[in-house]
């Protein structure tokens, strides 16, 4: 080999180290877990030409330049902020009756205040959700705002374009946010033909892409609806036909979703805001006058997490729940793969008497995530933390039961992409009537659910424990 060639080679080389080294850099100065960064390090040093590429693209733990979009960037969003946390249906004072230093913590962390006046209605199925979404919708008269992870153009999808383009037409405005990845199967003509009948249409990802480069690991896993203000919608329902159970060779899907009326749906809707912000830098004109309703006596807080918040407030919301339960935390997720800190969390609060169960779903989308979620069984039940596994269908729901204090319908889940990378939204409510609706809910499907117990990891072969030990490593990617 000649001096010439040696030289073609090592230029190369040297680059390629030398932006190992300012990734190895940025991890130093950034890393959130150990252990991440320490795998990450590794490669970089030891597989360079394989590592960069993967860093670039799957390394970042913060969504860049989403902060200032939302909040230094624009005046005009810190000032609804500001308009709504001054509203007179606030209850963000410490010293209101209802209040306490758990929720004034996830007032914090949401930057927004636990509103009264509210009234939320729990939607136990897609049959329940896809009527009350289109009643909404029908019932518009000025706008129609909505931001979902996945939009199939199937049966569904196709009502809801209907519905959206004949509102247009009659003048209603049409605000349609979606994410390009959970929504890669959405029919282009789809958004051809609802964009010509004059909607608005942005999609997360596409949307602001000189901000957004070397981005494309974070998902919005949001789903939302706000209708003029005044009606909204959140949990765990994507727009498709298999949450009606009409899929062909497909198990049912069991999810919740949660109709909000009153001053949260404007907590909704600025939720809704800063995302359409970042991704199409416009801030559409709404109604931000609080509607309050004569039947609305709940306290709600509209919790949005995501990986551009200075905390990780997704996990801190966790946390802050089961370290605070007393009697009971009941958690439904359809992917269960905890980090460290929630499951010793978990192990605590099962040792100190409270009753932790965490219902997941004996069919899953993911064969990796079920294999996974098996290998927590031993720490789970020597510590007398009960894992159920609901027996009928894909169970979708992410639903958390505090006590008899306060429950949430969300979109995130159990896992390390719902606590670091995603951007989630949450309704926390402390009714005693919504929340004996979630309590008498959840007994329901766990009429349907098998507890898991130790014998059935350690029962099974090396070669599953194996499986379940290898892919449990991979935790911080599924």
């Amino acid at each position: 080999m000649t001096t010439d060639s040696l030289s073609l080679f090592a230029i190369p080389l040297a680059i390629l180290y030398l932006v190992a080294l300012a990734c190895i850099y940025r991890i130093l100065l950034s890393y959130r877990t150990a252990q991440g960064a320490i795998a990450w390090i590794i490669a970089l040093i030891g597989l360079p030409y394989l590592a960069v590429p993967l860093f670039l693209f799957f390394g970042r733990s913060r969504f860049g330049g989403y902060v200032k979009a939302r909040r230094m960037g624009d005046r005009a969003l810190t000032s609804l902020l500001d308009q709504f946390e001054q509203q007179t249906t606030s209850i963000s004072n410490p010293g209101h009756e209802h209040f306490s230093d758990e929720l004034q913590v996830l007032c914090k962390l949401s930057r927004q205040p636990f509103t009264s006046g509210n009234h939320c209605t729990l939607l136990r199925d897609g049959e329940a959700t896809f009527e009350a979404l289109f009643e909404a919708m029908e019932d518009a008269s000025h706008y129609i705002l909505m931001e979902f992870y996945i939009v199939r153009s199937d049966r569904i999808g196709q009502l809801i374009k209907a519905i959206l383009e004949r509102k247009l037409a009659q003048g209603v405005q049409v605000w349609f946010l979606y994410d390009d990845i959970g929504s890669v199967m959405l029919s282009r003509r789809w958004l051809r033909e609802l964009s010509a009948a004059g909607a608005h249409v942005a999609s997360f990802g596409k949307g602001n892409v000189r901000r957004r480069r070397f981005q494309i690991n974070f998902r919005n896993h949001r789903k939302l609806l706000v209708c003029d203000g005044r009606v909204g919608f959140v949990g765990g329902i994507n727009l498709g036909d298999e949450y009606l159970g009409t899929v062909i060779d497909q198990e049912p899907w069991r999810d919740t979703h949660c109709r909000v009326e009153g001053p949260a749906a404007t907590g909704l809707q600025l939720a809704w805001l800063e995302d359409w912000h970042w991704a199409s830098n416009i801030r559409p004109e709404l109604d931000w006058h609080p509607n309050n309703i004569d039947h609305g006596d709940q306290q709600v807080l509209v919790l949005a997490t995501g990986p551009a918040d200075t905390w990780e407030t997704c996990t801190l919301f966790f946390l802050n729940s089961i370290n605070n339960a007393r009697t009971r935390i009941w958690i439904a997720s359809p992917y269960f793969v905890p980090d460290f800190q929630i499951m010793n969390a978990l192990q605590l609060a099962a040792l100190r008497g409270v009753d932790v169960r965490i219902l997941i779903p004996e069919k899953s989308d993911s064969q990796l995530i079920r294999l996974a979620a098996y290998s927590y069984l031993v720490q789970a039940s020597q510590a007398g933390i009960g894992i159920y596994r609901y027996q009928r269908g894909f169970m979708h729901q992410k639903v958390v039961l505090v006590d008899d204090r306060y429950a949430a319908v969300s979109t995130a889940n159990l896992d390390n992409r719902s606590m670091r990378l995603n951007f989630e939204i949450s309704i926390i409510n402390t009714s005693p009537d919504f929340i004996g609706s979630v309590d008498i809910m959840l007994k329901d499907d766990l009429k349907h659910c098998q507890r898991m117990t130790e014998s059935d990891y350690q029962d099974r072969s090396i070669l599953f424990r194996l499986s379940c030990r290898a892919v449990r490593l991979l935790a911080p990617m599924l």
